[in-house]
């Protein structure tokens, strides 16, 4: 069996994700792909489906061996444990996007060991971007180092935040959304969570909060930390659950922001 370095493991994620990112263009310029509701709440299409078969092929090809976590093949992240290598992976993250023809659209590729995430990809066909990321070989966009802001209060903290499918769930999130109106710069809502983490790695975010799922978040994770944001979670993280697979209350801002930050957004949830 092939042992592949970090260096070879982040080169074949980003030669996969901009082979999907292809198929991607592709089907939007064919507009010819159908949607239907996934548990009745979550927009998905036929693309969605044949790029995640394309990853998991190309995964396969190299890593026949290693776990695969993917939103619409293998979505039960219950059944890997923290010791698996592990690729996770969402094929299209912003499928309303993609749908509705707006351009915040991702491809998005991480590899974890024993828990930690050590490689992220984040491919955005409609902004000729490609973020890429692997443990302790810094963060970049295009090929280019990237860091985050220099921001240093919350009045000049711009939050990027998304919300859940399940309309009843929104409503508690709303405090929240007051305090970070009142108190930070402005918030922005982009439909991805992905090149939201990427936005606050390149310092076009200054902050992002969120509940998401594992492959929202876990290539997006690698590529903030390595460009030197801090990330962290607004409450506990189960024990025998690794951080960098919890998805629930994510916290990811510019180093001095993230104190208030946190302090802010839990004084919300507390009103």
């Amino acid at each position: 069996m092939a042992v592949y370095t970090l260096e070879a493991r982040l080169a074949l994620a980003i030669e996969i994700a901009e082979e999907a990112g292809q198929m991607i263009r592709n089907a939007r310029e064919q507009q010819g792909f159908s949607q239907r509701l996934k548990g009745g709440v979550e927009l998905v299409t036929d693309v969605d489906v044949a790029v995640d078969t394309l990853i998991s092929q190309r995964l396969e090809e190299h890593f026949p061996e290693e776990a695969r976590l993917s939103e619409e093949l293998s979505p039960e992240h219950a059944l890997h444990t923290p010791a698996e290598q592990l690729w996770v992976v969402d094929p299209i993250d912003g499928t309303v996007n993609f749908a509705q023809g707006l351009r915040h659209v991702a491809v998005s590729i991480g590899w974890m060991e024993q828990g930690v995430g050590k490689v992220g990809v984040i491919h955005a066909p409609f902004l000729g971007e490609t973020f890429s990321a692997a443990e302790g070989l810094g963060a970049f966009c295009n090929q280019q180092p990237i860091q985050p802001s220099g921001a240093e209060t919350l009045e000049s903290t711009l939050v990027g935040t998304g919300f859940p499918y399940q309309k009843e769930q929104r409503k508690k999130l709303l405090p929240r959304l007051e305090a970070v109106l009142t108190g930070c710069q402005d918030v922005r809502r982009n439909g991805s969570a992905a090149l939201d983490l990427c936005d606050v790695a390149c310092g076009r975010l200054d902050a992002y909060y969120e509940s998401v799922s594992p492959w929202d978040f876990v290539a997006g994770w690698v590529i903030a930390r390595e460009a030197g944001a801090r990330v962290g979670h607004l409450s506990e993280v189960p024990d025998g659950v690794p951080a960098d697979l919890y998805p629930e209350q994510l916290l990811v801002t510019t180093p001095k922001v993230y104190d208030a930050m946190a302090s802010l957004l839990k004084a919300a949830d507390h009103a």
